[in-house]
């Protein structure tokens, strides 16, 4: 999620499209929340870890 948010980063700011950058700075910070809560042993969405 976090290399998708990424692509979708690079793709709106070469492309000049607003809705790309928006959708790819969500995709990054909800994968750093997963990422995160993985990390801590938190089950997330009834798994241990999140990849």
């Amino acid at each position: 999620m976090i290399v998708l948010g990424v692509i979708l980063l690079v793709i709106g700011l070469v492309a000049g499209l607003g809705i790309l950058w928006t959708i790819g700075i969500i995709l990054v910070v909800i994968g750093v929340i997963l990422w995160i809560l993985g990390a801590i042993g938190r089950e997330v969405g009834g798994r241990r870890h999140y990849w």
